[in-house]
């Protein structure tokens, strides 16, 4: 079984190499039994944490701020629910959701023009539908840049904005896209003498107190029309990866964004190895054409992807540690040995350091940027296919905590070497420097946001391979270390009592209550995650199999297959799902 497992990632990694123009476009993620009415939405991993179907009685399409007030206007007449979906759906959490099956969808797939380009006051003001890699190419038009980003083009203006997405920098500003804007133009519900709909312009030096609600804002504020960002002057990026033996990786972690402008690190915690990203910022006249088109990015055999997935689901079946050590092995190693998917010129890599524009090597997503192929080929996640499926987990821990929560996963490393290959198959921790921003629901302080990636179980109620220690990470990093979730990603359990971490809360409130009074752009889940009402972990059977709850007694993990709620290794605080061996008899157990 390793070795055929061995044979088939190699599959995989050659399948990304090759077919990388050609794939079928992800599919959209509204779907409507008749034209425009009776809909779902669901994102683009074909299913949110909670596994639950998102309903609205009919999705709206606008192409133009006008269209979209008058939208928003008949709506709140009405007063019906709302809430904005976007062209490719990549959030995991629910926001895309609106409550019941009477709510109306707001898609922005069609507000995705430029609205202004001003290459002397080096501002670029776009619709909120524009994807960030039409922002990328729109402002390398006029010789200008955004200097940071998400690694991943396929997100939108909006998207992006309403959940603080970031690239990886202490530097400046910071890595989030919203630092980096300077007006935003937002559509709320308005009164009777307003029409019923209310135009904002927000801006820092006019509104800061809405400026600073609007710049991550979950979608309950309204729908963002448009957006003004602040560019700087072309540059190049000079890029190299460097794998190191992670033995002072605490210290490093520490230090090492100081020293690069782009830093950021891919870690292999069961191989004991850090991937090094020495990337800097170099003149624009320096020599070299560089490209980025990240390899987990491009488009792969569909075949190949349902034999990979396959062969995981047996692996977690017969609880194949070896094999999934085996298979992160040669993927960290194959990945690292085609450098990720740069090339020096467009074609092939002939060494480092590679050195490219940077609206060439910031930012990719090759496997958008195709023709139907019949799901010949695809995105690697793409639910209309057996692909890939999993759970990511994603907070920022404080840079004066890094050293600590490092040490903490390497002690849970040393008790059993295996127990995280499953995060290395799925390509390591990628970790990605944040810093504080002014933003009310942005980052708190500076910080080093980690991504774990982990496989998912079609069945809810199947526990995985040495899911305890991921369970244990996650709660050390969230509880012990007060980390920050990302608002577009994790388990619901990392929402729980969130909004108590940002100082700022309050007064987001405020601005919300104001241009929102009824509520109409809000739901039962984001009254959960804003404290408003309610809580957003989810009690049953299995809970914490799927990250619904933290598990209180046996029940909520799977007592049947020998799975019991026990407390942590290393943080014993923590109560995890742990696989008990050499029992005949289960008895239930309460935390």
């Amino acid at each position: 079984m390793t070795s055929l497992m061995s044979t088939l990632l190699l599959l995989q990694c050659v399948s990304t190499l090759v077919f990388t123009t050609i794939s079928t476009p992800p599919d959209d993620p509204v779907k409507c039994v008749s034209g425009n009415s009776d809909c779902t939405v669901t994102n683009s991993y074909g299913a949110f944490p909670d596994r639950s179907t998102c309903r609205a009685a009919e999705v709206t399409y606008p192409t133009t701020e006008a269209e979209l007030i008058s939208i928003v206007a008949a709506a709140t007449k009405t007063g019906r629910k709302m809430r904005v979906t976007t062209r490719y759906s990549h959030s995991i959490t629910k926001l895309v959701c609106v409550d019941g099956t009477d709510g109306l969808f707001i898609s922005t797939k069609f507000l995705n023009h430029t609205v202004q380009a001003d290459a002397d006051a080096m501002t670029l003001t776009v619709e909120s539908g524009v994807t960030l890699r039409q922002l990328i190419a729109e402002a390398a038009k006029i010789g200008l840049a955004l200097p940071y980003a998400p690694y991943w083009w396929g997100l939108t203006v909006g998207g992006m904005m309403g959940t603080g997405a970031h690239g990886s920098s202490l530097w400046g500003k910071g890595s989030a896209v919203h630092d980096h804007v300077t007006e935003i133009r937002m559509v709320s519900p308005g009164s009777v003498n307003d029409g019923f709909a209310k135009v904002r312009v927000l801006s820092e030096t006019t509104t800061p107190n809405e400026f600073n609600a609007a710049k991550v804002s979950l979608g309950v504020l309204g729908v963002i029309s448009q957006v003004t960002f602040t560019l700087q002057p072309m540059f190049k990026r000079s890029l190299r990866y460097v794998m190191k033996n992670d033995s002072d990786f605490g210290d490093q972690a520490v230090t090492f964004g100081k020293k690069h402008e782009f830093a950021d690190f891919i870690w292999l915690p069961s191989q004991g190895k850090v991937v090094y990203r020495m990337d800097d910022r170099v003149l624009v006249n320096t020599s070299g054409n560089g490209l980025f088109d990240i390899l987990p990015f491009r488009s792969q055999l569909s075949a190949a992807l349902a034999i990979i997935r396959s062969s995981e689901e047996t692996q977690e079946r017969f609880r194949d540690a070896n094999g999934k050590c085996v298979g992160a092995t040669l993927i960290s190693s194959t990945l690292f040995a085609s450098s990720y998917g740069l090339t020096n010129n467009g074609i092939i890599f002939t060494g480092y350091p590679v050195t490219g524009s940077q609206n060439r090597m910031m930012s990719s997503g090759s496997c958008l940027d195709s023709l139907q192929d019949g799901l010949i080929t695809a995105c690697p996640w793409d639910s209309r296919i057996k692909s890939e499926f999993f759970h990511q987990t994603t907070f920022s821990v404080p840079l004066t905590q890094v050293k600590s929560f490092i040490d903490d996963i390497k002690s849970l490393v040393k008790i059993e070497r295996k127990s995280l290959c499953g995060l290395e198959l799925y390509y390591g921790i990628l970790m990605r420097y944040v810093t504080s921003s002014p933003a009310y629901l942005g980052k708190e302080t500076e910080a080093l946001d980690f991504d774990l990636t982990y496989y998912r179980a079609k069945d809810p109620l199947t526990p995985r391979i040495y899911e305890d220690f991921i369970e244990e990470i996650e709660q050390i990093a969230l509880f012990k270390y007060n980390a920050l979730p990302h608002w577009g990603k994790n388990r619901n359990l990392a929402f729980d009592g969130v909004i108590k971490k940002y100082k700022n809360a309050p007064a987001f409130l405020k601005v919300k209550e104001s241009f929102d009074p009824t509520g109409l752009f809000s739901t039962e889940w984001t009254d959960q995650i804003l404290g408003i009402k309610g809580n957003v972990t989810i009690v049953k059977d299995g809970c914490a199999l799927e990250g619904l709850c933290i598990c209180s007694e046996d029940a909520h993990c799977a007592p049947t297959k020998r799975y019991l709620c026990r407390p942590g290794k290393v943080y014993k605080e923590a109560r995890v799902c742990t696989r008990v061996s050499g029992i005949s008899v289960i008895q239930s157990v309460s935390y």
